[in-house]
């Protein structure tokens, strides 16, 4: 148990060292512009199918189950379209989008770096004197953080677009209808703060990824081992953040 606590301990710090040299080497030159430009390419571009689609479905669902319900507790379902902007501007959109790209994103940054790792090309950067957090991490945190903000963007108007089609075909309610509801509950600063989220969402993807990544131990099997933690620890890194950030933007309301 105190072995246990102390690796948490040592692991925790480690984490926050990696963190901190991240965000330091991001402020400070050089820049890595042509790397940076390829990651966004690979987090922003190349996702955007997948969470487009998954997005479109969720918006779905949300509303159709929005509808149901209220219609079977107040016999109207009046205010969904009002409701389910709400949710899709304050929580769907980004989360969701988070976590398709930690799915896809995180567990290839993972794959990569400890593939790096068990191959001792990490080992070989260090002794050509470049660093690894440099070389690595810094244009794949602004990249995630870059993607992870433009993603928030497009599934939250692609989920809303998704939403007033099915109002208009599912429940009889017509695009300026529900536009007006919307207006009712929901306003341009939902939209910042949903930016935001995604935003924080794409920052901790790399961190996790490329800190399990240079942990990572010999084998395909340690590989495997590092991609499922970068993976599991970023989910849930994303749902306690968006807890943090939903509470405090609730200052702002």
């Amino acid at each position: 148990m105190i072995a246990l606590a102390y690796n948490s301990w040592v692991g925790s710090l480690e984490f926050l060292a990696l963190a901190a040299n991240t965000l330091i080497r991001t402020i400070l030159p050089p820049y890595r512009f042509r790397d940076i430009l390829r990651q966004v390419v690979f987090v922003a571009y190349e996702s955007a199918p997948i969470v487009v689609f998954c997005v479109s479905f969720a918006a779905v669902v949300t509303i159709i189950e929005a509808s149901f319900h209220m219609k079977l507790i107040i016999k109207n379902d009046a205010m969904v379209p009002g409701f389910a902007s709400l949710l899709i501007l304050r929580e769907l959109g980004a989360v969701v989008s988070a976590l398709l790209i930690t799915s896809r994103v995180g567990a290839g940054l993972a794959a990569e770096v400890g593939s790096m790792q068990v191959t001792e090309q990490i080992d070989a950067l260090r002794m050509l004197g470049m660093d690894p957090v440099r070389y690595l991490v810094v244009p794949r945190f602004v990249a995630c953080v870059i993607g992870g903000f433009l993603l928030s963007i497009v599934a939250n108007l692609v989920c809303l677009y998704c939403a007033m089609m099915v109002s208009q075909v599912s429940l009889g309610y017509s695009p300026g209808s529900f536009l007006m509801s919307m207006r009712t509950f929901v306003h341009f600063q939902d939209l910042i703060f949903s930016s935001i989220k995604g935003a924080c969402f794409g920052a901790v993807i790399p961190l996790f990824s490329c800190y399990y990544g240079f942990r990572c131990r010999a084998g395909a099997e340690g590989v495997g081992l590092a991609t499922t933690n970068s993976v599991v620890s970023t989910s849930v890194a994303i749902i306690i953040i968006d807890f943090v950030l939903s509470w405090l933007f609730t200052h702002f309301y």
